[in-house]
């Protein structure tokens, strides 16, 4: 989708053009034939360089922000209907199927959530550390590429005034040597060489501008994400669900933190009403325990 709004990248660039006629305009009866292409191919391999770099700073603005425009918003962040899907399966004690669900989605929700969820089993105290880690990571994603803009806007006139800096040595030069015999000439020239600080300024103040934007618009969408994250966490009874491991290494018990796990899971039908396994309360003979679903061996 990006690739089709890549022509774009010549809009901040729209207005030097119309700069530039004003410029030829004003420069008659100079020569007629010159034009900034051809003021450019004659400046050398390094002022060809410098306006590669302008025409380059001018596409990756563009690019990000036409990125941002598509990355940051709240259904891109958390889809209403992945919110639905992932509550329903949550609340069902379904906490495998919800891993699977955020495994096939690539978005904020649902690699914060699936980090969260593969640790299910560790306690509330190591879910909510998770949370935090995964959103930091991901919201550091956004926010860098987000600093990309500041640092076109930046550097733009920078290199803008590098290209009018060789220019105006080069233009003083031939003054040097051949005096000052044609002023409209020198004019001329001193005037396209100011054309490259002019179009680093054209797209510097956007990308200025789109910078602070879109760092509120991100603030704003990863807070959203966050709530949506907290709430669909909030209702899991994690005294219960002790040594349950969740992702591709799905095991709904905890037998291999309790030793031997065909001795673990022998209950005494006279004796005992609690599964070895987490612990909860069991009826005599049920199979398996309908709190963590490991399979109980009665013993008569």
């Amino acid at each position: 989708m990006i690739k089709r709004f890549l022509p774009f990248a010549l809009l901040p660039l729209l207005g030097l053009t119309a700069l530039a006629q004003d410029v030829t305009e004003a420069a008659k009866p100079a020569a007629q034939n010159d034009t900034i292409i051809h003021g450019i191919l004659s400046g050398g391999p390094l002022i060809i360089l410098i306006w590669c770099a302008i025409l380059g700073a001018s596409m990756t603005m563009v690019t990000f922000v036409i990125q941002n425009i598509i990355t940051l918003r709240k259904e891109k962040m958390a889809p209403q209907a992945l919110v639905d899907s992932l509550h329903n399966e949550i609340s069902a004690g379904n906490y495998q199927g919800a891993w699977e669900t955020c495994e096939a989605n690539d978005n904020y929700l649902a690699n914060v959530l699936k980090g969260a969820l593969e640790r299910i089993g560790r306690g509330k105290e190591t879910v909510e550390d998770t949370v935090a880690e995964y959103s930091l990571r991901e919201a550091t994603t956004l926010r860098t590429r987000n600093s990309y803009l500041s640092v076109i806007g930046v550097i733009s006139p920078m290199i803008g005034l590098l290209g009018t800096v060789i220019g105006m040595m080069k233009a003083f030069a031939v003054l040097g040597a051949s005096g000052i015999g044609d002023p409209r000439g020198l004019a001329g020239s001193i005037g396209e060489v100011l054309m490259a600080t002019a179009s680093g300024l054209f797209i510097a103040i956007p990308a200025f501008v789109s910078y602070y934007i879109f760092r509120n618009r991100t603030q704003q969408v990863i807070v959203y994400a966050d709530d949506k994250v907290s709430r669909l966490l909030e209702d899991i009874p994690y005294e219960e669900l002790g040594g349950l491991r969740i992702g591709e290494s799905f095991n709904a018990g905890a037998s291999d933190l309790l030793g031997d796990a065909e001795e673990s899971r022998r209950v005494s039908m006279a004796l005992s009403t609690n599964c070895p396994v987490c612990n909860g309360a069991v009826t005599p003979g049920e199979n398996p325990c309908p709190h963590c679903g490991a399979s109980l061996d009665w013993a008569a």
